[in-house]
């Protein structure tokens, strides 16, 4: 397989094709058929886009993982069969940028009909873990962030079980922040359709940067027992991206 390139071009239509084909036929032998096309279309560009926006990432903060690697930024295509059951393969890539496992990360989800990318919050408690006690910690600050950094009214708010759940289409911080104490795995996101423009433009890594940076304050409530000192050295040494 050849290396990604070192532009990012955006994500080409193949992508969106080959996961509406591996919905219809998810099977090995099919796979095998089209596992160039698994390569090229999806592999190859998502690699370029976790190269492309490493850079940013190490700026904004260095632990976060940015290598171009399954099982570091890329979710394997094929499941564990050992743990799973029925169909062999994902009908979906996950692009994600945290720390380690189960980490709350930064994400690029992709299907047959969908780019969505923002933050995933893991709200449980644990080793490394400081949303759920800083949620309860923090109520007034988060509220206060999603007000500064513009993230009211403009982020769906979904709940990640077996299936996700669309809480809110827009969701309100300051309205509605009883909700996020209850759901155990919290999406923050954004998402556009296959054939939007910026789908297969370079111009979409831009966007997902300003996104991923309005995010990251919100983010520093998940991985630090002091917060609010993070956010300081955010604001003071990089800010959001224009």
């Amino acid at each position: 397989m050849k290396e990604p390139d070192i532009t990012f071009d955006g994500f080409p239509t193949g992508i969106f094709d080959f996961f509406a084909a591996l919905e219809k036929n998810n099977n090995k032998k099919f796979f095998d058929s089209v596992r160039e096309k698994y390569e090229n279309n999806v592999v190859l560009p998502s690699k370029s886009f976790v190269v492309n926006i490493a850079p940013f990432f190490e700026q904004l903060n260095p632990a976060i993982r940015t290598e171009p690697k399954f099982n570091k930024t890329l979710m394997r295509i094929n499941k564990d069969m050992r743990f799973a059951k029925g169909e062999p393969y994902r009908t979906f890539f996950l692009i994600h940028f945290g720390k380690f496992k189960m980490d709350s990360e930064f994400y690029v989800y992709i299907t047959k009909d969908q780019i969505e990318y923002g933050l995933f919050l893991n709200n449980s408690p644990g080793e490394g873990l400081f949303f759920k006690q800083n949620l309860a910690r923090y109520q007034n600050e988060i509220i206060a962030v999603f007000d500064k950094y513009g993230l009211n009214n403009k982020f769906s708010l979904i709940e990640m079980k077996t299936d996700l759940n669309e809480v809110f289409p827009r969701f309100n911080a300051g309205k509605n922040f009883d909700s996020l104490k209850k759901i155990k795995y919290i999406l923050i996101e954004k998402g556009i359709k296959k054939d939007h423009k910026l789908a297969a433009s370079p111009k979409f890594i831009i966007e997902v940067i300003k996104i991923f940076s309005r995010l990251y304050p919100l983010y520093c409530f998940a991985i630090s027992p002091e917060p609010l000192k993070l956010i300081e050295r955010f604001d003071e040494e990089m800010g959001i991206a224009e």
